[in-house]
């Protein structure tokens, strides 16, 4: 099934743009395109400000994408949105945008995304994993603060950390710049 893109355009929007990669970083361009969403089923509560799209879900703007077996989509009462898409392709729901500026792309997945718009908190829970560029981390939960920039990474579910010596937290990050070659 497909969704006209003026039919859910501002909770989808605000999914699209919430669920992806931190807002500094994507692409602004993408902002202006149609959304278009793709499902096998909608269920649409306008009088409680929730969408859920279910089956195969597809949701594209510009240069992203996000995938999942089923997004909720829900607005509060100021107008605020929260997302969370769940499972998907190998149990992940997986998104992907353009980098701002560059010829790099985010990409990251999880058993469940979340964001809040209003705290603009995005977390990633279960074989959460974050890639932009070459740089990447792993972590069973990732939390992203879009107001400060910041990163929380934990081997544990929810913030949590179990002691292990599998399982940990992993991250690579690639050098910014590379060696000269050296002259002869």
């Amino acid at each position: 099934m497909k969704i006209a893109p003026r039919q859910f355009a501002p909770l989808a929007l605000a999914a699209l743009l919430s669920l992806a990669a931190p807002q500094s970083h994507a692409e602004r361009a993408d902002r202006s395109k149609p959304v278009n969403i793709e499902a096998d089923r909608v269920t649409v509560d306008d009088k409680n400000k929730i969408h859920i799209f279910e089956g195969h879900v597809v949701l594209t703007q510009g240069t992203l994408t996000i995938r999942s077996d089923k997004l909720v989509v829900s607005q509060d009462l100021e107008g605020y949105q929260r997302g969370i898409a769940t499972g998907g392709e190998g149990g992940l729901a997986r998104f992907r945008q353009k980098r701002e500026g560059k010829n790099e792309w985010v990409e990251g997945e999880g058993e469940r995304i979340e964001h809040d718009a209003r705290s603009e908190l995005s977390q990633f829970f279960q074989r959460g994993r974050v890639k932009s560029g070459e740089d990447e981390v792993r972590g069973q939960y990732i939390q992203f603060n879009g107001l400060t920039e910041t990163y929380l990474v934990t081997n544990g579910p929810n913030a949590t950390t179990v002691p292990s010596q599998q399982g940990r937290v992993q991250v690579t990050i690639q050098p910014k710049k590379k060696d000269a070659p050296a002259k002869p």
